[in-house]
């Protein structure tokens, strides 16, 4: 496959299988044999920009040109060349260009049990492990984090693997602490949290706003209110982040992205590749290949 550009701006090719893109941009979305429970990606984005959405896991990223802006609840925080962003496990984000250049990044995506196994081994953290911070500038640990990214894409898992556990431990002591213990939980939590359970059960029919609100007994206005209160996005553009979750377990199962699409509630494949490839920053097929280790068209 032909990339675009001779260089990443973090130095380095981007390698065989990233994902070529318009106007200059690229993107690798990965995973490593030998880290299980870590998603990798590397890319520059220009014009691309991310929707609000969330991640199960955790979200480190080295910024290494450029200016990456991430709409958070409370506001925008940037970071340019040898900063951090990090985020915590549910946290809804966008993320876009700072500038017109755009940015380039190594991001790593850690696994829940991955952070709480390291953060039990070598930190000295009670409760549920988290980040008080999203930006800091910190071009060692950036540095670390790219090189995290170098030895897997070496093949050299047990580099990559200490120097995820090196990163991931520093992160902690730098500019974690105990994520908030959570609230009662209040009546609008509830109805939002059972209109949930109803759009994971039927996400590929789901109901309307006014038929969910009415089966849940509430006015669809009151809905809405509870579950962005709840959930940080309203129910459709929550909806559209989960189907696009659960269409990545199925391509990592080796699903075809055709059927991938109709099993989670897209209209066709590319319903699918568009909010694929807008909320994980590549498209579908590319994703699947990674995972299944054939060789692109």
């Amino acid at each position: 496959m032909v990339t675009i550009g001779a260089q990443h701006e973090g130095g380095g090719a981007p390698g065989a299988d990233a994902t070529p893109r318009a106007r200059g941009e690229w993107a690798r979305h990965w995973r490593c044999a030998g880290l299980p429970g870590l998603d990798l990606l590397r890319a520059r984005y220009v014009r691309h920009s991310f929707p609000r959405h969330a991640h199960e896991g955790y979200v480190v990223c080295a910024v290494t040109s450029g200016v990456e802006a991430v709409g958070l609840g409370k506001g925008t925080v940037r970071a340019g060349r040898g900063g951090i962003i990090m985020l915590n496990p549910e946290v809804v984000h966008t993320a876009r260009a700072g500038v017109p250049e755009g940015w380039a990044y190594a991001t790593l995506y850690p696994s829940s049990e991955v952070v709480a196994e390291i953060a039990a081994e070598i930190t000295g953290l009670r409760g549920t492990p988290g980040f008080g911070e999203q930006v800091a500038e910190d071009p060692h640990l950036g540095h670390l984090i790219t090189e995290v990214h170098r030895a897997a894409e070496a093949g050299d898992a047990l580099a990559a693997d200490s120097l995820l556990r090196i990163v991931v431990a520093r992160l902690l002591r730098r500019y974690g602490g105990p994520l908030p213990a959570r609230t009662p939980v209040s009546a609008g939590a509830r109805t939002a949290a059972r209109a949930r359970a109803v759009l994971e059960e039927r996400m590929a029919d789901p109901p309307s706003l006014e038929q969910l609100a009415q089966e849940l007994g509430t006015s669809a206005f009151a809905l809405l209110r509870a579950f962005r209160s709840a959930y940080g996005m309203p129910p459709h553009a929550w909806l559209t982040d989960a189907r696009v979750r659960r269409a990545r377990r199925l391509l990592e199962g080796g699903g075809a992205p055709a059927e991938a699409a109709v099993a989670v509630g897209f209209s066709d494949q590319p319903h699918l590749n568009r909010h694929f490839t807008r909320i994980v920053g590549v498209p579908p097929g590319a994703y699947r290949r990674e995972r299944s280790g054939q060789e692109p068209a």
